[in-house]
């Protein structure tokens, strides 16, 4: 996900990412997503491993009064606002100490690792970041855990050897897939289509996209092409100037996906007040409260997402558990995770939040967040 959404004519925004037929989740994969949440073949079971070793108790208790630091992609960012906060309930809830940190850009790579090394040096027990580059933290993450700070990554991973945990939001698959499947229905399987996307280093955005291509290799795309990828940097202002822009150049364009919160929802502002509403269909990943009103005036027939407040708590209770010793990250381990249920780590580390939603007008009304 990167990132979450905005009103005519977008202020800045903090997801991505924005986090999901979201309502599939295909699975077991996942991330963020998508199947692991990189965007390379990173997810070599050897370093999923390096991350996970040391022996786990799952009978033991849980610790309480440890100090555990989000780090989202962007700050002030409305979808990393959701989702941290429900990590500061569920850290509230167990007994532990919370705090956010992080950047104002989605692509100050640079500023995540200089709070990485802070957080290090102030001794946090976890650390719960999303990367916005999957290798750039690495170096500072691989310190963090030599120095004994458990790693956890949310909403979009680094490589697995760079931490002990990757929370996915779902299937990283399934959200890619069915992206296309989303917009193939809207135009009729018929014309071309483009991507706007966040960053362009963007772990999960990469991932989603790499799945969106593949899907359109289908026969039952046949009449459709992907004339091109753009990128808003999950700020509001850029991505709605895209969405002007990717109309302008390709005017006989049918349909946009896009995968972040800030982007779908700058496009759906961009075409609510154009000549090109109901004519040029839009879908991708938004929350309900950001996305009702296009949905409700017709720009936009459906899009998904995952809840990212419970994507937070998840990461919370992932990073507690670890901090307390009843889990190290290997494959089949498992960990409770309060009302949300129990999890079980899948392979190169990562656990799937569950099935994303399709939110429409028929809904849409009953999700808050």
């Amino acid at each position: 996900m990167s990132r979450l959404p905005f009103a005519h004519r977008p202020a800045r925004h903090p997801l991505g990412r924005v986090a999901t037929a979201l309502a599939l989740t295909a699975a077991v994969a996942v991330t963020a997503s998508a199947c692991g949440g990189t965007t390379k073949s990173s997810t070599d079971a050897a370093g999923g491993q390096t991350a996970a070793t040391g022996a786990a108790n799952p009978n033991a208790a849980t610790k309480t009064g440890l100090k555990v630091a989000f780090l989202p992609k962007q700050v002030n960012n409305p979808y990393f606002t959701i989702a941290d906060n429900g990590g500061k309930k569920a850290l509230d809830a167990l007994g532990e100490t919370y705090k956010e940190v992080g950047t104002s850009s989605g692509t100050d790579t640079a500023g995540q690792v200089s709070y990485v090394n802070t957080l290090t040096q102030q001794q946090m027990n976890a650390i719960a970041v999303s990367a916005q580059d999957p290798g750039a933290l690495c170096t500072a993450l691989k310190q963090a855990m030599s120095s004994g700070v458990k790693v956890v990554t949310y909403d979009s991973d680094t490589d697995p050897g760079c931490r002990q945990l990757f929370v996915s939001q779902a299937s990283s698959e399934a959200l890619g897939r069915s992206e296309v499947q989303l917009i193939a229905k809207e135009i009729g399987y018929t014309g071309d289509i483009a991507i706007l996307s966040a960053a362009q280093t963007a772990t999960n955005q990469n991932t989603w996209i790499g799945y969106m291509k593949d899907e359109l290799k289908k026969p039952a795309y046949k009449n459709m092409k992907l004339v091109t990828v753009a990128y808003g940097n999950d700020d509001a202002q850029t991505s709605f100037q895209q969405t002007q822009g990717l109309l302008q150049q390709y005017p006989g364009l049918k349909g946009i996906i896009s995968p972040t919160t800030v982007g779908i929802k700058a496009a759906a502002q961009y075409l609510s007040g154009s000549q090109y509403k109901g004519k040029v269909q839009l879908t991708g990943l938004g929350t309900p409260n950001d996305m009702r009103a296009y949905v409700k005036d017709g720009t936009v027939s459906a899009f998904e997402l995952w809840d990212p407040a419970k994507l937070g708590e998840l990461a919370a209770y992932a990073a507690t558990a670890l901090a307390s010793g009843q889990i190290t990250g290997a494959q089949g381990q498992s960990f409770k995770a309060g009302d949300l249920g129990s999890f079980t780590i899948g392979a190169n580390g990562v656990v799937l939040l569950g099935d994303p939603t399709v939110f429409n007008a028929s809904n849409i009304d009953q999700f808050d967040f």
